[in-house]
């Protein structure tokens, strides 16, 4: 199996595999394939916890099918593209080497990664979507690669080095590191910050991946551009409106 990560703002990962060579992702993830790789899809992948795995991941805001791309017959080639500007970061999956991973951020895996929701805190929908704020976690065996938005900020956390961070750059960090959510410090800090009420907090050792381009802000800086119910604006506005409500929706529907 080989890979291979193409573009820029809005990369995609080409997944060469030789015949019987699989990978699998959520549904809806692909984008494209050449004629020899069959689909199927499946509840469960890479040995994610059986039903009760199932259960903790729909329950967490995941999907409930997962999609297997294998190759038949001879090498065949599977796409996966970034559904906003971003990074594809592949990382190594093994004994002692497990990922916590925002909950948008597992693009596809090898077969014998298990992915299941590794933390969930509900911290108000208004700011993080009905489920609240997730992150998954990736263990077993193999190679994934994640979608983390905007640029990517890596650091290197020391043994009880902290770093506190917004909630929604958190894009991934190894397992070795500590989490916890903490509320912002001072009633006036959280009224008047104007930073939110919630951060998270990571303590070394092991490293971190930073995204700037949360979903959750992105969905909120463009929400302020989107006409009000009746408010009377032109034909112009109106159509800019639709364009970009079909945005939101992609980003914050069943697409994501």
């Amino acid at each position: 199996m080989q890979s291979r990560i193409q573009g820029t703002v809005m990369p995609v990962l080409d997944v060469q595999l030789e015949p019987n060579e699989s990978v699998f992702s959520e549904s809806g993830e692909l984008s494209w394939m050449t004629a020899n790789v069959q689909m199927t899809t499946h509840t469960q992948m890479g040995g994610g916890g059986g039903l009760f795995g199932i259960i903790k991941r729909v329950a967490g805001g995941g999907s409930l099918f997962m999609t297997e791309y294998r190759a038949m017959g001879s090498t065949g080639v599977v796409s996966f593209a970034t559904k906003v500007p971003g990074h594809i970061v592949p990382v190594e999956v093994g004994p002692g080497q497990e990922y916590m991973v925002h909950r948008h951020g597992f693009l596809c895996a090898t077969p014998q990664v298990a992915i299941s929701v590794g933390f969930q805190q509900s911290l108000g929908a208004g700011i993080f979507g009905g489920s609240g704020f997730i992150l998954q976690k990736l263990a077993g065996m193999g190679t994934a690669w994640l979608e983390l938005s905007g640029e990517l900020i890596t650091k290197t956390l020391a043994p009880g080095e902290t770093l506190l961070v917004h909630p929604g750059h958190v894009g991934a960090f190894q397992g070795s590191v500590s989490f916890q959510i903490t509320t912002v410090p001072g009633i006036k800090n959280m009224i008047f910050g104007g930073d939110g009420i919630f951060l998270a907090v990571l303590t070394g050792p092991g490293q971190i991946w930073l995204q700037t381009l949360p979903i959750s802000r992105l969905a909120h800086q463009i929400a302020e551009y989107l006409p009000s119910q009746g408010d009377g604006r032109g034909m112009q506005q109106a159509a800019g409106g639709a364009i970009l409500g079909g945005i939101v929706g992609s980003i914050l529907g069943g697409d994501q």
